[in-house]
């Protein structure tokens, strides 16, 4: 029988109860002098009752918030939890902010305090806390130098606060006053168009999310001792509560990736059971684990090859009975070894965030890994729906509505929810509240059906739809996943609202940016994309951006979805002279 995730009223009650029940035993990871270390469940019980009385006893009040600025470490876990056990609200903040980001988020949000991991994330943090008129405290969980701080700014040691002498048993006590209702964090949305807004999540649509997660495991693949890799941005909800929140409520344990280029490597070390991962990252695992396998030579590249196929026979199911030897054979070669180059005992990775091109999925469940699609918006908590086994992956569709959610497509087709994990609203936006709530539902901003099965098919996002100059409406999301599929082209964004046909801009893989033959391999590639597209998706020309998309340049989100606006801004006139061509 399925095990459901038992009822709690707030996130610090069920992170102290599976403190409780694991005692001793490893809780987070991470590397230090090359070794994997791990901090107890016990151990990060008590520094969280520790930080909790000090942001108190430094004169913190119930309902203030506090700013956590650190790439993802143990430490980012236990400083939230703390700052929701003080009774205080969380305002998870990405490390690629610029000093203006910083100050809008502190202005807007009205933070009390900042907590900063290091001296080179507080260079763009501290200029912003000393011009706004809230923030009075500034925690470094390493050595932070404040500059010519005023007065009225104080620094501590995040060490030193965690280390202070608390009863978790009267945190137990004290943190179950807190209720659903209440408000846990405030999320700022990456902004793909505009300033950041803070959504309101409250304890209860976290919760929401971790009991429709729990559900899906225990039912569709088995509760059991879990291990999570850790490696999106935790200020992301879907990170917050996919990569952190969600493996409390099952009792895991969370290895924080050590980065990017070390993702592969610490994916075989690490052995993660469930991996919550944005569509970009499976795309580049997926182009990678090409390259391995081809550069092996023939047998390897024909196993591939079979195994690709096999697989996609099985998905659009006209599976052949004369392929089951060769399948067998694939078993106990190709797919026992990525399976084990991804650690062996995956049970299941899953996809959000942005859409996914059905393909990758398609590919990594040829090599037999099982591959899932979820939906969902930071003001959901984020979790909307998810491919279910049980219900049949299908991935183009992204699965059936999660445990105690509604969901109804608008007579304009939107997407519209309604449940505990939609948010309470923005924060200090009544407007913008009003506006995507309406009567109770959120308004999502995706269009979309139900298939016969009830799993949630997302055709569009209402305000990236381009519309020609006939108006046709053309999802330009699609087709880049089309294009990034390609070898040749690392990254695209297609252009062309109210004009009579598509072009595109493209980032080439890194390894052609010098081929003498760069133009003749990248048209070959969107030759290759155009013959599978309707006439109104064509594209006819393109030209090659200067340097790829990135958080950096701010032409991606953390979340690594394309900023359209700031990426037309860059290259329009480029992007509109095709069109005198």
């Amino acid at each position: 029988m399925a095990r459901q995730l038992e009822r709690f009223e707030n996130l610090v009650s069920l992170f102290l109860a599976r403190a409780a029940e694991k005692g001793d035993a490893p809780f987070l990871w991470a590397k230090r002098d090359g070794e994997w270390r791990s901090t107890s469940w016990a151990d990060a019980a008590r520094q969280v009752a520790g930080l909790a009385a000090s942001l108190k006893r430094i004169g913190l009040q119930p309902g203030d918030r506090v700013a956590l600025v650190s790439e993802n470490r143990p430490e980012w876990l236990i400083s939230d939890l703390a700052i929701m056990a003080a009774g205080c609200v969380t305002v998870p903040t990405y490390t690629t902010n610029t000093t203006r980001d910083h100050a809008h988020i502190l202005e807007n949000s009205g933070a009390r305090a900042v907590i900063v991991s290091n001296q080179k994330l507080a260079k763009n943090l501290i200029p912003a806390v000393l011009t706004s008129n809230e923030c009075r405290h500034v925690i470094g969980i390493e050595t932070v130098r404040s500059g010519q701080a005023p007065d009225w700014v104080s620094c501590h040691s995040w060490r030193k606060l965690a280390s202070a002498e608390a009863d978790v048993g009267a945190l137990r006590s004290e943190s179950a006053s807190i209720g659903r209702d209440e408000l846990a964090c405030l999320i700022y949305t990456s902004g793909t168009g505009g300033a950041p807004r803070g959504v309101r999540q409250h304890h209860g649509a976290i919760l929401h999310n971790l009991e429709g997660c729990t559900d899906i495991i225990s039912t569709d693949f088995g509760w059991g001792d879990e291990v999570f890799l850790s490696f999106l941005p935790a200020s992301h909800a879907y990170e917050h509560s996919g990569g952190q929140m969600f493996p409390i409520a099952l009792g895991a344990q969370i290895y924080y990736a050590e980065s990017l280029e070390k993702l592969a490597a610490n994916i075989e070390e690490v052995q993660p059971t469930i991996m919550v991962v944005v569509p970009r990252l499976f795309e580049l695992l997926r182009a990678r684990i090409i390259k391995s396998i081809e550069g092996q030579g023939g047998v390897a590249r024909y196993l591939l090859d079979r195994a690709l196929k096999i697989g996609a026979d099985k998905y659009h199911r006209r599976r052949k009975p004369w392929d089951l030897p060769m399948d067998a054979l694939l078993s106990a070669t190709l797919r026992r070894k990525v399976r084990a180059k991804v650690g062996g005992r995956q049970k299941a990775w899953v996809s959000g965030g942005a859409p996914l091109n059905p393909e990758v999925g398609i590919f990594f469940e040829s090599l037999g890994i099982t591959f899932l699609q979820g939906y969902g918006q930071t003001e959901a908590g984020p979790v909307i729906s998810c491919n279910r086994p049980n219900a049949g992956i299908r991935l183009e569709t992204v699965g059936v509505p999660v445990m105690n959610s509604e969901v109804r497509i608008a007579d304009d087709g939107e997407i519209m929810v309604r449940g505990e994990n939609v948010m309470h609203g923005y924060w200090r936006n009544p407007e913008e509240t009003a506006r995507v709530l309406g009567d109770g539902w959120l308004g999502t901003g995706d269009v979309g059906h139900f298939d016969a099965k009830g799993r949630i098919v997302i055709t569009d996002r209402k305000k990236d739809i381009l519309v020609n100059d006939k108006g046709d409406n053309v999802s330009p999301q699609r087709i880049e996943g089309m294009l990034t599929l390609q070898p040749e082209i690392a990254q695209a964004m297609v252009y062309g609202d109210r004009r009579p046909h598509l072009v595109v801009l493209l980032v080439p893989d890194a390894d052609l940016a010098d081929s003498p033959d760069l133009h003749q391999r990248l048209q070959a590639a969107l030759d290759r994309v155009n013959a599978d597209l309707s006439v109104i998706e064509k594209m006819r020309r393109f030209v090659t951006a200067d340097e790829p998309f990135s958080i950096e340049n701010e032409q991606l989100t953390p979340s690594m979805k394309i900023r359209r606006h700031v990426i037309s801004k860059v290259y329009g006139a480029r992007l509109d002279a095709l069109y005198g061509k």
